[in-house]
């Protein structure tokens, strides 16, 4: 799993049939430091976050482990919103 952060919205009217009704979003992923990398992500969204919240994001076969997306041609997949994120040195997030 990865920390993220939601930069926007991926709108698509053409799908694969089992996309349908999936919400797909623009993350950019967030380093042990907190720092935004340069590597970008859309992912599907489960949990219903919104732009500028920060995300937990599975990747590869763990995106199709809930029984509703098991089917789904998906790589990664927001499942939770993170509220704080502390590390030795303090908290590097509080939402």
């Amino acid at each position: 799993m990865r920390l993220a952060k939601v930069l926007g919205t991926v709108v698509s009217t053409q799908k694969a049939f089992s996309l349908q009704g999936t919400k797909f979003l623009l993350v950019q992923l967030i380093d042990h430091e907190g720092q935004l990398l340069p590597d970008y992500e859309v992912a599907a969204d489960c949990v219903g976050a919104g732009v500028d919240e920060w995300v937990l994001v599975t990747q590869g076969s763990g995106a199709r482990q809930l029984p509703e997306y098991e089917n789904r041609p998906l790589d990664a997949l927001v499942i939770a919103i993170i509220d704080t994120v502390s590390v030795s040195s303090g908290r590097l997030y509080s939402k």
